[in-house]
Protein backbone atom coordinates (compact mmCIF):
# COMPACT_ATOMS: atom_id res chain seq x y z
CA UNK A 1 0.00 0.00 0.00
CA UNK A 2 1.12 3.76 -0.50
CA UNK A 3 2.34 5.46 1.92
CA UNK A 4 2.63 9.58 2.19
CA UNK A 5 4.64 11.71 4.61
CA UNK A 6 2.69 14.16 7.02
CA UNK A 7 4.53 17.02 5.75
CA UNK A 8 3.55 16.15 2.19
CA UNK A 9 0.31 17.14 3.43
CA UNK A 10 1.30 20.19 5.47
CA UNK A 11 -1.46 23.09 4.80
CA UNK A 12 -0.07 26.31 6.51
CA UNK A 13 -2.00 29.44 6.28
CA UNK A 14 -1.17 33.03 7.78
CA UNK A 15 -3.10 35.34 8.64
CA UNK A 16 -2.83 39.08 10.45
CA UNK A 17 -5.74 39.82 13.07
CA UNK A 18 -7.90 43.19 12.39
CA UNK A 19 -10.56 45.35 14.01
CA UNK A 20 -13.21 42.94 11.67
CA UNK A 21 -12.21 40.10 12.89
CA UNK A 22 -12.66 40.45 16.87
CA UNK A 23 -15.80 39.90 19.38
CA UNK A 24 -17.22 41.77 21.98
CA UNK A 25 -14.06 40.48 24.18
CA UNK A 26 -11.55 42.02 21.53
CA UNK A 27 -10.72 38.84 20.43
CA UNK A 28 -11.05 36.86 17.48
CA UNK A 29 -14.44 35.59 16.95
CA UNK A 30 -14.62 31.84 17.34
CA UNK A 31 -16.61 31.13 13.97
CA UNK A 32 -13.45 33.08 11.96
CA UNK A 33 -11.44 30.57 13.45
CA UNK A 34 -13.46 27.56 12.96
CA UNK A 35 -13.64 29.01 9.30
CA UNK A 36 -10.34 29.08 9.12
CA UNK A 37 -10.05 25.36 10.40
CA UNK A 38 -11.80 24.42 8.25
CA UNK A 39 -10.47 26.02 5.14
CA UNK A 40 -6.87 24.78 6.23
CA UNK A 41 -7.65 21.38 7.07
CA UNK A 42 -9.63 20.47 3.41
CA UNK A 43 -6.48 21.04 1.83
CA UNK A 44 -4.31 18.55 3.62
CA UNK A 45 -7.39 16.07 3.32
CA UNK A 46 -7.67 16.75 -0.23
CA UNK A 47 -3.72 16.37 -0.44
CA UNK A 48 -3.91 12.84 0.78
CA UNK A 49 -6.79 11.85 -1.16
CA UNK A 50 -6.74 13.53 -4.21
CA UNK A 51 -10.15 13.02 -5.20
CA UNK A 52 -12.84 15.20 -3.26
CA UNK A 53 -13.45 14.74 0.48
CA UNK A 54 -16.13 17.08 3.20
CA UNK A 55 -16.11 17.59 6.59
CA UNK A 56 -17.71 14.69 8.61
CA UNK A 57 -16.96 16.63 12.15
CA UNK A 58 -15.00 18.82 13.34
CA UNK A 59 -14.27 16.57 16.48
CA UNK A 60 -12.00 18.50 19.18
CA UNK A 61 -11.53 22.24 19.41
CA UNK A 62 -9.37 23.68 21.75
CA UNK A 63 -9.05 27.26 22.49
CA UNK A 64 -5.74 27.52 24.74
CA UNK A 65 -5.05 31.23 24.09
CA UNK A 66 -7.06 34.16 22.51
CA UNK A 67 -5.94 35.89 19.66
CA UNK A 68 -6.32 39.75 19.91
CA UNK A 69 -5.67 42.86 17.76
CA UNK A 70 -2.17 42.56 16.05
CA UNK A 71 -1.66 39.21 16.53
CA UNK A 72 -0.59 36.27 13.54
CA UNK A 73 -2.64 33.76 12.97
CA UNK A 74 -0.53 30.95 11.68
CA UNK A 75 -2.74 27.52 10.87
CA UNK A 76 -0.54 24.76 10.33
CA UNK A 77 -2.79 21.25 9.37
CA UNK A 78 -1.74 18.07 8.19
CA UNK A 79 -3.18 14.38 7.85
CA UNK A 80 -2.68 13.08 11.35
CA UNK A 81 -4.85 9.22 10.43
CA UNK A 82 -6.38 7.49 7.67
CA UNK A 83 -9.40 5.19 8.28
CA UNK A 84 -10.79 3.24 4.99
CA UNK A 85 -12.80 6.37 3.54
CA UNK A 86 -11.70 8.42 6.98
CA UNK A 87 -9.38 11.38 6.80
CA UNK A 88 -8.71 12.64 10.21
CA UNK A 89 -6.60 15.99 10.08
CA UNK A 90 -4.40 18.00 12.82
CA UNK A 91 -4.56 21.68 12.72
CA UNK A 92 -3.35 24.05 15.37
CA UNK A 93 -2.86 27.87 15.27
CA UNK A 94 0.13 29.47 16.19
CA UNK A 95 0.21 33.21 17.59
CA UNK A 96 2.46 36.17 17.33
CA UNK A 97 2.38 39.33 18.86
CA UNK A 98 3.74 41.20 16.06
CA UNK A 99 4.99 44.11 18.13
CA UNK A 100 7.07 41.52 20.84
CA UNK A 101 8.07 38.56 18.32
CA UNK A 102 6.55 36.08 21.18
CA UNK A 103 4.70 33.03 20.02
CA UNK A 104 1.88 30.94 21.92
CA UNK A 105 -0.08 28.31 21.23
CA UNK A 106 -3.52 29.81 20.53
CA UNK A 107 -5.38 26.36 19.26
CA UNK A 108 -5.08 22.97 18.71
CA UNK A 109 -8.18 20.61 16.76
CA UNK A 110 -9.24 17.44 14.96
CA UNK A 111 -11.34 17.23 12.03
CA UNK A 112 -12.71 14.32 9.84
CA UNK A 113 -12.95 14.28 6.39
CA UNK A 114 -14.47 11.93 4.23
CA UNK A 115 -14.05 10.61 0.86
CA UNK A 116 -16.93 10.89 -1.88
CA UNK A 117 -15.83 7.85 -3.69
CA UNK A 118 -15.45 4.56 -1.41
CA UNK A 119 -14.07 3.03 -4.31
CA UNK A 120 -11.12 4.69 -3.81
CA UNK A 121 -7.86 3.29 -1.44
CA UNK A 122 -6.95 5.91 0.77
CA UNK A 123 -2.67 5.78 1.34
CA UNK A 124 -1.25 5.04 4.74
CA UNK A 125 0.05 8.29 6.62
CA UNK A 126 3.39 8.43 7.84
CA UNK A 127 5.01 10.76 10.38
CA UNK A 128 8.19 12.50 9.69
CA UNK A 129 8.91 14.23 12.56
CA UNK A 130 8.35 14.40 16.54
CA UNK A 131 5.30 16.23 16.73
CA UNK A 132 3.75 14.05 13.91
CA UNK A 133 4.69 11.11 15.51
CA UNK A 134 3.14 12.27 18.89
CA UNK A 135 0.33 13.62 17.34
CA UNK A 136 -0.69 10.06 14.81
CA UNK A 137 -0.17 7.51 17.96
CA UNK A 138 -3.37 8.28 19.31
CA UNK A 139 -5.19 8.21 15.89
CA UNK A 140 -6.56 4.34 16.92
CA UNK A 141 -7.91 5.87 20.10
CA UNK A 142 -9.26 9.05 19.27
CA UNK A 143 -10.62 6.99 15.80
CA UNK A 144 -12.22 4.66 18.46
CA UNK A 145 -13.89 7.23 20.19
CA UNK A 146 -15.46 8.91 17.39
CA UNK A 147 -17.14 5.49 16.42
CA UNK A 148 -18.84 5.48 20.06
CA UNK A 149 -19.80 9.04 19.57
CA UNK A 150 -21.07 8.09 16.09
CA UNK A 151 -23.28 5.69 17.45
CA UNK A 152 -24.49 7.55 20.12
CA UNK A 153 -25.51 10.89 17.69
CA UNK A 154 -27.12 7.97 15.63
CA UNK A 155 -29.74 7.41 18.58
CA UNK A 156 -29.55 11.08 19.53
CA UNK A 157 -31.09 11.90 16.05
CA UNK A 158 -33.80 9.65 16.38
CA UNK A 159 -35.51 11.25 19.54
CA UNK A 160 -35.26 15.12 17.98
CA UNK A 161 -38.20 16.60 16.47
CA UNK A 162 -38.50 17.92 12.57
CA UNK A 163 -41.43 19.64 13.33
CA UNK A 164 -41.79 23.21 12.86
CA UNK A 165 -41.52 25.02 16.44
CA UNK A 166 -44.82 26.66 16.00
CA UNK A 167 -46.96 23.66 14.14
CA UNK A 168 -48.46 21.53 16.78
CA UNK A 169 -48.43 17.70 16.70
CA UNK A 170 -51.35 17.67 14.79
CA UNK A 171 -50.68 20.25 12.61
CA UNK A 172 -47.78 18.41 11.40
CA UNK A 173 -50.13 14.96 9.97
Amino acid sequence: MREIKCSDTLSISNHRVFSPDLNEHGTVFGGKTLMTIDDNSSISASRIARIETVTASIDQVNFILPFKLQDSMCTESYVSGVGRSSIEVFTKIIGEHLKTGRRFLGLTCFSTFVVTDEDIFLPRIAPDNAEAEYVCSGYHERQGERFKKLLAQEGFNKNISLQFPWQSKKDAE
